[in-house]
């Protein structure tokens, strides 16, 4: 997800020893591979699609994980944030190990931020981001803008261990960030607020139910193109673009209005976006954001290959890179 600053500290503040407790008594045979078996990178599953550790989808319902289920002070962390909570992990980085750069494309990240609490750490392990780099210390909460290219570096021997949580947020989630400060800004009295371990206390947190349509709105697809758009560098064959993308979200919201999720209606819809792709391809060459990518590929997984979910468009890139962070 796009934010105005590269990091931005959560007033939270979480007992880093209790959180590393509760991890390390795990067994290691609970941890799995990075999917994509990015060297130094191993995950194990908090929250997954039907509280399946072996489910690495981003559909359906998410329900945590036995794992988690065992961990009450994580639960009680997951809790805090106020969020509706999508697929979350413990993720951990080799010692001598990183992360490379990388920007985060697909569909999944456009909407979604990842928030992190370190529970094992040294002082040497360093996030990048954008031209910010920072080091999250144990027990604090951070979120990142996933849209600027990042990268994380651990050159200690010991391996980095962190809560990542994936989430769209809801309304207790963002009056949280706006008392956040970014890293470097100085507010007077800030102070995060500590949050212990209260054994036996209840710690229940909103799930996602609904979370990849099948039919994408007009609405989502005209705030998709916003986002693109509103980064894109200015270039000679930008206004093509700009009337290709208007001609498909003025075809959309027609059919959309005839078929809204009918099946009856995928062939028309998939006729239509496939036109769309053909077109602009050839149009947007050369077509720049201001991170740094080229216009086509973020659109073609956010918008192309996300638009219709019927079995038979491509994939939208949801093991994306930010699986490393």
């Amino acid at each position: 997800m796009k934010l105005q600053a590269p990091f931005i500290q959560l007033p939270l503040l979480f007992d880093a020893e209790a959180l590393a407790r509760e991890v390390l008594a795990i067994d290691e045979s609970w941890w799995r591979p990075h999917p994509q078996a990015f060297p130094g990178n191993s995950m194990l599953p908090l929250v997954a699609a039907n509280g399946d550790p072996a489910d690495e989808s981003f559909a359906g319902p998410m329900r945590p994980t036995p794992h988690l289920d065992a961990c009450p002070y994580l639960n009680q962390v997951i809790a805090s944030f106020g969020a509706t909570v999508g697929r979350s992990r413990l993720m951990r980085l080799s010692g001598q190990a990183e992360v490379t750069p990388h920007i985060d494309q697909g569909y999944y990240w456009a909407d979604r931020v990842r928030v992190h609490v370190p529970i094992v750490t040294q002082p040497t392990v360093r996030f990048e981001c954008g031209d910010a780099a920072i080091h999250m210390a144990a027990g604090e909460c951070w979120i990142f803008d996933t849209w600027r290219e990042h990268c994380v570096l651990n050159d200690a021997d010991q391996a980095r261990i962190h809560l990542v949580v994936d989430t769209v947020g809801g309304s207790a989630f963002w009056d949280l960030v706006a008392r956040g400060r970014a890293h470097g800004m100085q507010v007077a009295g800030w102070q995060p607020r500590q949050v212990p371990h209260q054994p036996g206390a209840a710690a229940e947190f909103a799930l996602e139910n609904h979370n990849v349509p099948v039919v994408m709105t007009p609405w989502e697809m005209n705030a998709h193109f916003s986002l693109l758009f509103g980064d894109a560098l200015p270039h000679p064959q930008l206004p093509q673009v700009q009337l290709l993308a208007a001609q498909l979200i003025r075809g959309w919201r027609g059919l959309w209005m005839q078929h809204g999720t009918d099946p009856a209606g995928f062939p028309h819809y998939r006729a239509m976006v496939k036109r769309f792709a053909a077109e602009v391809a050839p149009v947007a060459q050369g077509v720049a954001l201001r991170n740094g990518i080229s216009f086509l590929s973020p659109m073609t997984k956010i918008i192309v290959d996300s638009a219709l979910r019927d079995g038979q468009q491509g994939d939208s890139g949801e093991y994306g890179p930010s699986d490393r962070a």
